[in-house]
């Protein structure tokens, strides 16, 4: 049986119906939700809260949980519901969260959440939280206010969208599409997040190491790419800003510098978890594994396979198969072959090593990376704590 730690038991003190419970990658958020809808709402004594004593739960009510399609398919939250223990009628994704509209008098569990904007998830959200009781787990809070606009509409702070903008967003009247200009009455906003927010504020014995590794490319190609707007893989003029991207990224994920320096890491480091954005660079790295006679495995769109054992060994992850739902604690260091547009995916993917029962303290993360206009605006969205944005780069560039 896993005892909890002092900050997630005070997070369960803490944690009531309607709140996020907010806690980095690997600090144990599924556990301490688990925990505390056993004993707040289920009338349950566990183990993780008093070790040596155990009792059946009190209450009877049904408990789903919603998250990520990943997460359900690798049971995740079955194998933490048996440390609890606590019997779960349903995990599902947030794919068929409509599925539940119905359902009443029960307990939620949101995952990951995926409540963002208006569209039709969240109109589930709110249909099931209107008629039981329920939590949100988040690694990342929320960026701006009209992410958590549905949260604060489920916890009865307002009663849609039309009244929240009506008291807090002014909009730009020179776009075409709706753009929020700026947020009036945030006092109001910073009151209610006050009271929904759980953090779990917890010190990781772990220490991260992140180092650039700057990798060549080939200038004139991306002249030709940048500068001419014709695509030197389809011979034909760019048509847009993803074929721009899309080809500027080829042309320097594909440098063959990359895997020098792969080879200077892996004499260091014998077991590496390298994560990648496309296809070609998949190739490109089994070649690699292949002609220094590394043993490897895949997690991506098209094979997912286990981790590796071994003394030596590489592990292939495609960024969004893979950046979330599993462990690792047999290797201390990950490569990031090209970098993810996503913040939040690379924290995530960064977290696979980054786990409370890993025996490392020191965690080595590479991130390589060229000296083009792509990789330098991509890498400083990303020190921005921002998603890179195509459309951004292609008008500027």
């Amino acid at each position: 049986m896993k005892q909890l730690k002092d900050y997630q038991l005070d997070a369960v003190e803490k944690m009531h119906n309607g709140c996020i419970l907010v806690g980095g990658v690997g600090s144990g958020k599924t556990l301490t939700s688990l925990a505390f809808v056993y004993t707040k709402w289920l009338g349950g004594i566990t183990p993780l809260i008093t070790p040596d004593h155990f009792e059946r739960p009190t209450v009877q009510k049904k408990v789903y949980v919603i998250t990520t399609a990943r997460k359900r398919d690798t049971l995740d939250w079955a194998k933490e519901a048996a440390e609890v223990p606590l019997d779960l009628e349903m995990v599902d994704s947030w794919n068929n969260i409509a599925k539940y509209e119905s359902v009443k008098d029960a307990i939620f569990i949101f995952d990951e959440t995926r409540v963002l904007g208006y569209g039709s998830w969240t109109q589930s959200f709110l249909k099931i939280t209107s008629k039981n009781k329920w939590v949100l787990l988040s690694a990342t809070p929320a960026d701006t206010w009209m992410d958590f606009m549905p949260v604060f509409i489920a916890n009865g702070y307002y009663k849609n969208k039309t009244e929240f903008v009506r008291e807090h967003v002014i909009y730009s009247r020179f776009t075409k599409y709706p753009k929020v200009e700026r947020y009036i009455n945030p006092g109001k906003l910073i009151k209610i997040k006050s009271r929904i927010v759980v953090t779990m504020h917890f010190e990781r014995d772990t220490v991260q190491h992140h180092q650039n590794v700057f990798c060549d490319y080939d200038i004139d190609k991306f002249r030709t790419l940048m500068v001419d707007r014709w695509n030197i893989y389809e011979d034909e003029p760019i048509r847009d800003a993803g074929q721009l991207c899309y080809a500027l990224r080829k042309l320097v994920n594909s440098d063959p510098s990359r895997l020098d320096e792969l080879d200077k890491i892996l004499e260091t480091n014998p077991r590496i978890i390298i994560f990648y954005n496309f296809d070609y660079e998949l190739f490109i790295l089994r070649d690699w594994c292949q002609t220094h006679g590394i043993l490897f495995a895949e997690w991506n769109g098209h094979n997912h396979n286990e981790l590796p054992e071994g003394n030596d060994w590489v592990y292939l992850c495609q960024y969004t198969a893979a950046a979330e739902a599993w462990n690792a604690i047999t290797t201390n260091c990950i490569v990031f072959y090209s970098p993810t547009y996503s913040y939040k995916i690379m924290i995530q993917s960064a977290g696979r090593i980054d786990r409370m029962d890993t025996p490392y303290k020191d965690l080595y993360y590479y991130h390589l990376l060229s000296k083009s206009a792509i990789d330098l605006s991509i890498q400083k969205s990303l020190n921005s704590k921002q998603n890179f944005n195509e459309s951004r780069f292609f008008q500027s560039a």
